[in-house]
């Protein structure tokens, strides 16, 4: 039999590299995993997590802004940028200490260095040592896409957002993704002017209409100015150091910070996967069978980097399956219907299951059922914002296809819906369930 250096190699210590580690691990494998820059990945490093960080510092302006009418008096109000950005990169590196102590835990070897593939066995570090491995996964996550045009360069991604020297008073963000609609709300929140620039007419796409419309209509409300149907086609600096960017044939906008965020692609430029006769699909993902598995039958790949759903969830799901299968003797996949997914915009959304459209298109004959409210403590502040809940349901089977909410606190109450969606409940089994009162879930068994 071949002897290997490890029984498996893992090239990303995101968050489905360390849980298919620590499983692999746990089942006996001898283990190690190679992370070019830090052990955490997108989400810890430089995504969700330190995201929702800024999101909940950027909610604060809005709560003092309400205190009064809740008999508090707040004076002196002022915003520090580098107090809520450095503890942000702090508790970042707390999280990543865990990942790591996670690893030495479970006796994984980590090299924090470039790995790349040399064979259907074997790994180069970038220090110039060889490993060889009788399985490799790759859970290399995804990176954030630059479109081409003059002074590009002078724009930033999300990655650079969390280190800004200082905060920007004048923000354009190209993209009306989540991540652009998450950090428009952040800036906002915290006082920017911000304007968002997309090359299309839609926002968010593959998320329920009402929503969006609903979403669009707050925003600009709380002063987002948007410009669709014009990319940015230049971005230049100026004699005072700041930025001028030109979307489309319209005026420049003058800004102090540009923003890209059109979206990530697979990471997996010069990764050597061509010496395993892996060949990549058309967005540069590694094509992978319903159990992770690529071309060449010692090396699988997780996460981002196969481009199905970019979930931190889903890579943790697919790394934990993984390592099940290969190592623990317990062959299984990941589900991916009714993935539950929020978008953390100022208000918040969350969805599971079929949109209306698409629910009408697969099953023609549907009920859709609605609560259209204003959040009670909007009422007592005197915001106009109302929030809105939509159940989307099988008209001949009474089966719940999928709910979709914006308005405050959104994610967290569609938690535990997403659970009674992949259960199959019904529009009966909610209405059967006393409400919770009072509260905003309770919309959730009262939509008529």
């Amino acid at each position: 039999m071949a002897q290997y250096d490890y029984d498996l190699f893992v090239i990303g210590a995101g968050s489905g590299g360390v849980r298919a580690s620590r499983i692999a691990a746990s089942h006996g494998a001898k283990v190690a995993v190679a992370e070019e820059h830090r052990i955490g990945g997108t989400c810890v490093i430089r995504g969700c997590v330190p995201k929702k960080l800024l999101v909940y510092g950027s909610h604060f302006a809005e709560e003092l802004q309400d205190a009064s009418h809740y008999g508090w008096s707040v004076e002196g109000m002022k915003f520090d940028w580098s107090v809520l950005r450095d503890a942000v990169l702090r508790d970042v590196t707390r999280i990543e200490t865990a990942y790591t102590a996670t690893l030495d835990n479970n006796k994984v070897d980590h090299f924090l260095e470039r790995a790349t593939i040399t064979g259907p066995h074997g790994v180069k570090l970038a220090s110039g040592r060889e490993i060889t491995a009788k399985y490799i996964l790759i859970a290399t996550g995804a990176w954030p896409v630059m479109p081409e045009f003059d002074g590009v360069e002078h724009c930033i991604t999300s990655n650079e957002v969390f280190h800004l020297e200082k905060f920007p008073e004048r923000v354009v963000i190209q993209g009306a993704g989540y991540i652009a609609m998450e950090f428009a709300g952040i800036f906002n929140a915290l006082g920017a002017h911000v304007t968002v620039i997309n090359r299309s007419e839609t926002l968010l796409r593959g998320y329920d209409q009402a929503l969006r419309d609903r979403l669009l209509q707050i925003t600009m409300a709380r002063g987002i100015e948007y410009k669709f149907n014009c990319p940015l086609t230049k971005v230049e600096k100026t004699a005072d150091g700041g930025l001028l960017a030109t979307p489309g044939k319209l005026e420049p906008l003058k800004a102090d910070v540009v923003l890209i965020a059109t979206g990530r692609k697979p990471k997996t430029d010069g990764l050597g996967l061509e010496s395993a006769g892996i060949e990549l699909g058309p967005r540069g993902e590694i094509p992978v069978d319903d159990y992770s598995k690529t071309a060449c039958d010692s090396i699988y790949a997780v996460g981002d980097v196969t481009d199905r759903i970019q979930l931190t969830p889903i890579a943790i799901r697919e790394g934990h399956a993984f390592a099940d299968s290969v190592f623990g003797g317990n062959k299984r996949n990941t589900v991916y219907d009714c993935v539950p997914s929020a978008v953390f915009s100022q208000p918040p959304l969350a969805a599971v299951g079929l949109t209306e459209g698409e629910a009408r298109n697969k099953y023609g004959n549907i009920k859709v059922y609605s609560a259209d409210f204003r959040p009670m403590k909007n009422v007592f502040a005197s915001r106009q914002e109302r929030g809105l809940y939509k159940m989307v349901v099988d008209a001949n089977s009474e089966k719940i296809l999928g709910i979709h909410m914006i308005g405050p606190e959104s994610p967290e109450i569609l938690q535990a819906a997403a659970i009674a969606v992949r259960a199959g409940l019904t529009k009966a089994d909610f209405d059967a369930t006393v409400a919770l009162h009072p509260s905003m879930a309770e919309e959730l068994v009262l939509m008529r």
